[in-house]
């Protein structure tokens, strides 16, 4: 049984950090989002996230929260990003500073959640009535326009370019990294015993105009089964009061150190 107690959370290890000591204060906030909280810094192409203890579902409608998740998160999705990285797949991620902050590069949000599945689920089993569980011929790419006020609604890529929230040569790379990402997590979490049913990244432009994955992979933004009893390793949990809402979040925690610390 893979369970860590919020006394068990540890930083990465020393082959997924930089090495680099880096002495950088909160200044300004920036903004507060549902899961963290952004602030500037003494360098104006650098902030630092602070993730929270808070869960939302349906758009923030549903709210709770269990202590420690604010921490397993910042952690387990710097971890992911340092093994994503060594993928080639550029992300945010500078360094983590503690177990709740981290120190990411200042990027402009592409304003495009993208959405990547690998087996039906979620709305696209209630959209297109295939039945929960099944496995998709091929991964999907979705987007979404991502404004709270509007309900992130679903948008496709003509779409986009009419209003201008990207351009063909972004939403090319865009989906060429998402499915590159797809792979990896495919990847690292079948080494642990779970597959990625889905997952939602978000995108950003760095003050160079790289293009580089941003914000965090977390059971918040995956759909995460266990690969023998499919029992739901995610937010899932909270999101239909499945009950052991933070038992999986550290339990997924768990196998990723387990492994990926031999």
């Amino acid at each position: 049984m893979f369970l860590l107690t919020m006394g068990d959370c540890v930083p990465l290890t020393k082959e997924f950090t930089k090495g680099v000591c880096i002495n950088m204060e909160k200044k300004q906030l920036l903004y507060t989002g549902k899961a963290k909280k952004v602030y500037t810094t003494d360098d104006p192409n650098l902030c630092i996230f602070e993730y929270k203890d808070d869960a939302t579902a349906f758009n923030g409608l549903k709210k709770g929260s269990f202590e420690g998740k604010g921490e397993i998160n910042n952690q387990m999705a710097n971890f992911i990003f340092r093994l994503l990285e060594k993928d080639g797949i550029k992300t945010h991620l500078v360094e983590e500073l503690s177990k709740r902050e981290t120190l990411v590069k200042k990027c402009k949000i592409i304003p495009l959640e993208v959405i990547v599945r690998n087996v039906a689920a979620g709305s696209f089993s209630k959209r297109f009535g295939v039945k929960e569980g099944t496995p998709l011929k091929n991964p999907t790419l979705e987007f979404s326009y991502k404004d709270d006020d509007l309900g992130d609604p679903m948008i496709n890529t003509s779409q986009a370019l009419a209003i201008g929230l990207a351009t063909k040569e972004e939403i090319d790379q865009i989906a060429e990294m998402a499915f590159k990402v797809n792979e990896s997590l495919k990847k690292i979490f079948l080494n642990i015993g779970i597959k990625i049913i889905d997952f939602k990244i978000e995108v950003g432009k760095t003050a160079d105009g790289e293009i580089v994955l941003a914000d965090e992979i977390s059971p918040d933004t995956c759909r995460l089964w266990d690969a023998e009893t499919n029992k739901k390793l995610d937010k899932d949990r909270f999101r239909f009061d499945l009950g052991e809402f933070s038992d999986v979040y550290f339990e997924v925690w768990g196998r990723l150190n387990e492994y990926y610390a031999k």
